[in-house]
């Protein structure tokens, strides 16, 4: 069983996707669309969901840090709302709050370059955000 995990943002979105047994997340790519356009990203994450027979989609919730629903998460759950009607898949919400800050941290830990470090964070953000869910579902 695949699972997928996305760290969506404004322009770009960040992809992890686990190995076939759903233990371990592995960064796949950041992808990038134009700005807000949610159909662009859409289009996106289809074509992954089939080309990997994913079963479950979890999308990052960038939560204010009081645990309030902003701009942004507003955008997420609209994209949640999206792919669920296009795939027919369950998508599962992951609170994300710190997980850029953590892959940046993780990124700093092994000597990445400032360039390299923005060209890799939401990739690395997916990551973390996917490995998550699927640490959770193995207590479960």
């Amino acid at each position: 069983m695949r699972v997928i995990g996305l760290d969506l943002g404004s322009k770009t979105i960040g992809v992890a996707l686990s190995d076939s047994l759903g233990m371990i997340a592995h960064p796949l790519k950041t992808f990038y669309f134009r700005n807000n356009m949610l159909d662009d990203a859409l289009e996106i994450v289809v074509n992954l969901v089939k080309e990997n027979d994913v079963k479950t989609i979890v999308l990052g919730l960038p939560k204010n840090m009081d645990g309030s629903i902003g701009f942004q998460a507003q955008y997420c759950l609209d994209f949640k709302d999206m792919l669920e009607k296009e795939l027919e898949i369950g998508v599962v919400m992951i609170d994300e709050r710190l997980t850029s800050v953590m892959a940046e941290r993780t990124m700093m830990s092994g000597d990445l370059d400032n360039r390299k470090r923005k060209k890799h964070v939401d990739k690395i953000a997916a990551t973390i955000i996917l490995q998550s869910y699927l640490d959770g579902a193995k207590k479960g």
